[in-house]
This record gives structure tokens, sequence and C-alpha cells, in this order.
């Protein structure tokens, strides 16, 4: 952080002497102007507070100030959340978790857009089928995070960058989606009988990991 300061500020200096170099080189240039563009510079790489800027004889002049330096790096590495949400709604600790829960939320639009779950592309021309389509996918990727069954997955099956062979989330659902009931019609009345087969290898270590049970039927 102190070196990132050092920087802007030399950066600063750099910018204020080539201006002052400009206003003594053409008469036409005017002093406020250029103080008010150097000045607009600093606030937008937050170094209003840490020093001030005048004109002295026609010439942009810094001064830095030695406390808001050091109140900056006091606070370096330090952030602070604000909320609309009333005390009584939120307390510190709710507040800081739902704005640290944001983080799921790309790799939640990434699964359901590009993912597992392919929200996308919809061919639908009704917006009721539309919003029941959306919907399924919200209700499964609720399911996938209830489950956790991706640090279930990696508990069990390791990474990617362990084991070039494991077996990743959509691997997971691709081999769960191939459980499907059987319908076997029994005689000329109609009755049917449904069975659920019996999963494979891969998909009984699947549900072993995340855990699942199958219901007997």
């Amino acid at each position: 952080m102190q070196r990132r300061l050092t920087d802007k500020l030399e950066e600063l200096e750099a910018r204020i002497q080539a201006r002052n170099q400009k206003v003594q080189q053409q008469s036409l240039c005017k002093p406020e102007a250029g103080l008010h563009q150097i000045q607009l510079w600093a606030q937008r790489h937050k170094l209003g507070e840490l020093i001030q800027l005048r004109l002295e004889g026609g010439q942009i002049v810094m001064e830095p100030q030695p406390q808001g330096v050091a109140r900056h790096l006091e606070l370096a590495g330090y952030y602070g959340i604000t909320t609309d949400v009333a005390a009584a709604g939120m307390d510190a600790r709710q507040v800081h978790d739902s704005y640290m829960a944001l983080q799921k939320v790309e790799p939640d639009f990434r699964a359901m857009k590009t993912g597992a779950l392919e929200v996308q592309p919809i061919f639908l021309q009704k917006a009721s089928r539309t919003r029941a389509h959306v919907f399924c996918c919200m209700l499964a990727l609720k399911l996938v995070r209830e489950m956790e069954m991706e640090q279930r997955l990696r508990a069990t099956f390791a990474t990617t960058g362990d084991n070039p062979h494991t077996i990743t989330l959509p691997d997971a659902m691709a081999a769960l989606s191939r459980l499907c009931l059987l319908h076997y019609p029994t005689n000329k009345s109609g009755e049917v009988v449904t069975k659920l087969p019996h999963p494979n290898e891969a998909q009984r270590q699947i549900l072993q990991a995340l855990p699942v049970s199958l219901p007997r039927m």
C-alpha cells in the first residue's frame, strides 16, 4: 500500500509539473482550469484527503497532509460495509455474511447458464412456460446448493487438479440423470409395474458421496 501511494503521488507531481510548464509556455492556458483538472484526478484516485492543492503565482502547488497519509496507511487492508437495512432488521454479522454470500452469485449464474443446468437456450412461446422452465432451473440450483454437491464430490473424488479423471458436478448430474423409472406392462389389462433400476458402480459412489438414498420400489 505504501508503494502504491508513492506511485500515485509521483504521477500526480509529474502531472502538476507538466501543467505548470504548459501555463508558462502558453499564455492562453488558465491556471484555474489546470487546478480543477488536477483536483479531479486526485479525487478519482482517492488522494483528496492526503494532499492539498492551491495556486501560487499561477503555478499549482501540492502539499502532502501527513495526518491524512498516516490515517490512510493505518486503515490499509480494512474495508467497511454499509446498508440501508435498519439495525433491528440485521446485525453486523448478518450484514457481513450477506455481503460475503454475493461471491456465490456469479458461480450460480454460470452453472445455470453454461454449466450443468443449462437454462438457455429457451425455445418456448408462452410466458408461463418460460417462467416454469426458469423456476425448475432455480429449484435444481437450490437443491444443488442445499446438498452441497460440489463440495461433497470434491471431498470424495478430489479435484481435476489432483485427479484428471475425477467426477465433477456436471459428470455427477449426467450420471444421475440416467437413473429413471422403468414402466413394465404386465398383462393385457393395462396394468403397469414401475421399477427403479439398481445404480451402477459410478452412480453408487456418487450417491454415497452426497449422501443420498434411493427409495425402495
